[in-house]
């Protein structure tokens, strides 16, 4: 950000609307990330076990291993993306607070190892899709808390 006169947010109202704009839009990302999780994978424990290693006795067949490494690789993508994003606003928000560093490293730890522990379930056991849930779950919560917080600071400065 070498281009910006000054750092300060109360100078530069536009860059405050960007960032505003950017987080608005992460949040419904996030939202709308757990409903195509839902829909894709299942919104309960027996649906994403019969998505990822099928059921003989209901004639489902397990998900294709291409379609999961395609989920996978957006959700990495995607997530890094986002946590970039999400991370460095925060940084610039809240630097002087204690607890800004630990949520930054939990929302890192959490959002990267969600899309692996994906991958890990469909060629392991359930341990893992209870994992993954956890992952996906935090990631996820952690996010829209960090985002709420920016939010609110940006418009209730």
């Amino acid at each position: 950000m070498k281009f910006l006169v000054t750092k300060d947010l109360a100078h530069s109202t536009l860059l405050a609307k960007l960032m505003l704009g950017v987080c608005i839009a992460l949040f419904f990302y996030l939202g709308l990330d757990s409903v195509l999780h839902a829909y894709i994978l299942g919104d309960n424990l027996s649906e994403i076990t019969n998505t990822l290693y099928g059921n003989v006795d209901a004639f489902i067949e397990p998900i294709l291993i291409d379609t999961l490494l395609l989920q996978v690789h957006m959700d990495l993508f995607m997530a890094l993306l986002s946590i970039m994003i999400l991370s460095s606003i925060y940084i610039r928000l809240f630097r002087e607070k204690k607890s800004t560093k630990l949520l930054v490293h939990l929302v890192f730890i959490f959002g990267l190892f969600a899309p692996v522990f994906l991958l890990i379930a469909y060629f392991t056991s359930l341990w893992a899709v209870y994992v993954w849930l956890v992952n996906f779950f935090f990631w996820h919560l952690i996010g829209l808390g960090m985002l709420l917080a920016i939010i609110k600071k940006l418009l209730f400065k």
